[in-house]
Protein backbone atom coordinates (compact mmCIF):
# COMPACT_ATOMS: atom_id res chain seq x y z
CA UNK A 1 0.00 0.00 0.00
CA UNK A 2 1.08 3.27 -0.91
CA UNK A 3 1.07 6.37 1.49
CA UNK A 4 2.58 8.89 -0.69
CA UNK A 5 3.40 9.50 -4.35
CA UNK A 6 4.80 12.48 -6.30
CA UNK A 7 6.33 13.70 -9.45
CA UNK A 8 7.54 17.01 -10.08
CA UNK A 9 9.02 18.23 -13.29
CA UNK A 10 11.49 21.21 -13.57
CA UNK A 11 12.19 22.59 -17.00
CA UNK A 12 16.02 23.75 -17.53
CA UNK A 13 17.58 25.61 -20.18
CA UNK A 14 18.68 22.16 -21.37
CA UNK A 15 16.28 19.70 -20.50
CA UNK A 16 13.67 18.59 -18.27
CA UNK A 17 14.05 17.40 -14.81
CA UNK A 18 11.60 14.44 -13.48
CA UNK A 19 12.12 13.61 -9.88
CA UNK A 20 9.91 10.83 -8.65
CA UNK A 21 8.82 9.85 -5.10
CA UNK A 22 6.71 6.82 -3.34
CA UNK A 23 6.00 5.96 0.18
CA UNK A 24 5.12 2.71 1.68
CA UNK A 25 4.40 1.62 5.24
CA UNK A 26 4.63 -2.22 3.85
CA UNK A 27 7.81 -4.03 4.93
CA UNK A 28 8.45 -4.32 0.88
CA UNK A 29 10.63 -1.39 -0.70
CA UNK A 30 8.89 1.37 -3.47
CA UNK A 31 11.71 2.10 -5.26
CA UNK A 32 10.15 0.60 -8.28
CA UNK A 33 6.81 2.57 -8.04
CA UNK A 34 9.06 5.44 -7.94
CA UNK A 35 11.34 4.64 -11.04
CA UNK A 36 8.26 3.62 -12.84
CA UNK A 37 6.55 7.08 -12.27
CA UNK A 38 9.68 8.79 -13.46
CA UNK A 39 9.92 6.32 -16.54
CA UNK A 40 6.31 7.21 -17.76
CA UNK A 41 7.61 10.95 -17.07
CA UNK A 42 10.47 10.76 -19.31
CA UNK A 43 8.36 8.99 -21.58
CA UNK A 44 5.22 11.73 -21.90
CA UNK A 45 7.77 14.00 -22.05
CA UNK A 46 9.74 12.61 -24.76
CA UNK A 47 6.08 12.22 -26.49
CA UNK A 48 4.93 15.78 -26.68
CA UNK A 49 8.82 17.03 -27.57
CA UNK A 50 10.21 14.18 -30.14
CA UNK A 51 9.22 16.61 -33.12
CA UNK A 52 11.51 19.07 -31.74
CA UNK A 53 14.59 17.38 -31.24
CA UNK A 54 14.85 14.00 -32.64
CA UNK A 55 18.11 13.54 -31.02
CA UNK A 56 16.34 13.76 -27.50
CA UNK A 57 17.60 11.54 -24.93
CA UNK A 58 16.70 10.25 -21.43
CA UNK A 59 18.26 8.21 -18.34
CA UNK A 60 16.40 6.93 -15.49
CA UNK A 61 18.50 6.43 -12.11
CA UNK A 62 17.60 5.58 -8.81
CA UNK A 63 18.99 8.34 -6.55
CA UNK A 64 18.20 7.32 -2.99
CA UNK A 65 16.45 4.61 -1.28
CA UNK A 66 15.56 5.23 2.53
CA UNK A 67 14.51 2.37 4.45
CA UNK A 68 13.27 3.52 8.10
Amino acid sequence: PLSHVGVELKVLTDGVEIVASAETTAQTGVEMEALTAASVAALTVYDMAKAIDKQMTFAVELLEKVKE
